[in-house]
């Protein structure tokens, strides 16, 4: 299937979910929040949240600083 993420497209298992999307792209030991057309998806629920055709997503990594 076909997502939109961070404004680029890319191509993942057809159902997947935004816990898969996560690891496939290597932010599954880092603080982000993800949000799937327009509504952020609380950690709690990656991994039964199903993705799905088109979707448009948006990975924001914490970065820490003062």
């Amino acid at each position: 299937m076909n997502l939109v993420v961070n404004g680029e497209n890319l191509k993942i298992d057809e159902c997947s979910n935004v816990q898969d999307l996560i690891t496939k792209l290597g932010y599954q030991d880092q603080r982000i929040a993800l949000e799937v057309n327009e509504a952020i998806i609380p950690k709690s629920k990656h991994i039964e949240f199903s993705l799905n055709e088109g979707d448009k997503i948006e990975v924001i990594k914490a970065v820490g600083g003062g």
